[in-house]
């Protein structure tokens, strides 16, 4: 398989990877494929361990293991012999998925202790675990903030998403130093909390946001447009990831073990800013309607309680949810000056470009007007939906 353009720098620090086998948990996914294609080389031995297969062919070198993290059996079948695993397996990030509180558990904390406890077993010395800005993050503004900021306590998290990984992370570097079975050798972990991440052929984020913008959803924005957040492409986050494990080890002086680090690109930008060009790209009218935040975010949480009643008999997905608000309405950006000095971390500048040029290359873009009866259909709806949010704030008469 031939990497893209973007992916072709990351291919060059595979030669400094010694034989080796890592095992990448969440290996089906969008990141986890792309971290596989760049630690492979002639002498190293890859897995990916997830409940499904890459969308894509896999790479010379690359093994797909099916299982669950859920399952301690498989996941310490599949780390026998790993000298490294990245732990990337999650659930629950966005949509209708944050609203299944059990498997997000399941998956994020019982999943994690179960790769955490075969490590131990089997004298696994290295854990590279994927977190999240939101361990910190629950709504406030933070600006340039630093790993010396609390977590967010645990009541106060809006998803089980982010509460599940935040406990998930501070497990990981807890049990950093923990002796392993062989009696000889410790345990080393870290952390790496990335932002939103963003590329050619993404599977999570990108698909729907576009789906919004082809079904004419994308009507307004909201929140104020002097708010920033962070993003941070694919191959930027490989980078980090592979940057963490070389930090592990005795070479690296051993100097992230144990330590959490923000990775994003390094360039905060207003969230709808920061996707104009996906749409313009794709043919669409960026809108000029901006709503109150306060108006969306009491939208999304009447949205979230229609599916805690409807879900289990139609699971629809969420136009948003009130954790998704939060993160692309309110000012959040942090310092990448740790992961610069202790990894080596130099995010390397990328645009949207690639992302247009994926969708159209698969048919998406504009083609023809919308019809006059589908826009009167969407028109009223949004203006149903406005109406409905500003009068649920009038007071009731009589009262």
């Amino acid at each position: 398989m031939r990497p893209l353009a973007s992916q072709q720098h990351l291919f060059t620090m595979n030669t400094n990877l010694a034989a080796h086998t890592y095992v990448v948990t969440g290996g089906g996914g969008y990141f986890g494929f792309r971290l596989a294609c760049t630690l492979r080389n002639e002498s190293s031995r890859i897995l990916l361990f997830d409940v499904r297969p890459p969308s894509a062919v896999l790479p010379e070198g690359v093994e797909f293991v099916q299982g669950d993290v859920r399952d301690y059996a498989q996941v310490e079948k599949v780390l026998q012999g790993a000298d490294c695993v990245f732990h990337a397996a999650s659930y629950g990030m966005s949509g209708r998925e944050q609203l299944n509180k059990k498997l997000i558990e399941e998956v994020n904390v019982q999943g994690t202790e179960n790769v955490l406890q075969a490590c131990v077993a089997l004298g696994v010395p290295r854990l590279v675990y994927t977190s999240t800005f939101n361990v910190v993050f629950g709504g406030q503004v933070i600006r340039n903030g630093d790993e010396t900021l609390p977590y967010l306590p645990l009541h106060l998290h809006p998803d089980h998403y982010s509460r599940t990984k935040s406990l998930a992370e501070m497990r990981v570097l807890k049990a950093n130093g923990s002796p392993l079975a062989d009696g000889c050798r410790i345990l080393r972990t870290c952390a790496l909390r990335p932002a939103g991440i963003y590329g050619p052929g993404e599977e999570r984020h990108l698909p729907r946001i576009v789906g919004y913008i082809e079904n004419g959803l994308f009507k307004f924005v909201y929140g104020d447009p002097d708010s920033l957040v962070e993003f941070v492409h694919v191959d930027n986050l490989v980078s980090a990831h592979v940057l963490a494990a070389e930090a592990l080890t005795e070479k690296g002086q051993h100097c992230a073990a144990g330590q959490a680090y923000f990775i994003s690109d390094g360039r905060p930008v207003n969230n709808f800013e920061f996707f104009r060009p996906l749409v313009e790209g794709l043919g669409y009218s960026f809108p000029k309607l901006r709503l109150p935040i306060s108006l969306i975010y009491f939208f999304a949480f009447l949205t979230e309680m229609v599916h805690s009643v409807v879900g289990r008999v139609y699971n629809f997905q969420p136009l948003l949810t009130r954790t998704e608000v939060y993160k692309t309405g309110v000012t959040h950006y942090f310092s990448m000056d740790k992961a610069k000095a202790e990894l080596g971390y130099d995010p390397r500048v990328y645009d949207l470009k690639e992302v247009v040029e994926w969708f159209r290359s698969r048919g998406h873009g504009r083609k023809h007007a919308a019809s006059p009866v589908k826009k009167l259909i969407l028109d009223a709806l949004l203006f149903l939906i406005v109406g409905a949010l500003i009068l649920s704030f009038l007071p009731v008469v009589g009262q």
